[in-house]
């Protein structure tokens, strides 16, 4: 496997949901959403917004779904987590 070159201008995106996925192509595509409110009206509004879909081979998808749910779990059980987690 190649090695992993850190960009540090690589933008951090925030979502507040995963909207909706489906597999294509041996792709899964994962749909993300932010909440956004629109100040010129009164009271404000707030819509669910599509902010961008992450698309990653299946497999891919599968370890990193394990990593955050093992990350969950230690998290619930009150133990040590690691500072970081590669996944690869």
């Amino acid at each position: 496997m190649p090695k992993i070159i850190n960009n540090p201008l690589s933008p951090d995106v925030f979502a507040d949901a995963a909207i909706g996925f489906f597999t294509f192509n041996g792709n899964m595509r994962i749909t993300l959403e932010s909440a956004r409110s629109d100040y010129s009206t009164s009271p404000i509004e707030v819509d669910r917004v599509v902010i961008g879909r992450l698309v990653m081979p299946v497999d891919s998808a599968e370890a990193m779904a394990k990593a955050i749910l093992d990350q969950i779990g230690r998290m619930k059980a009150g133990g040590e987590t690691p500072p970081n987690v590669t996944v690869q």
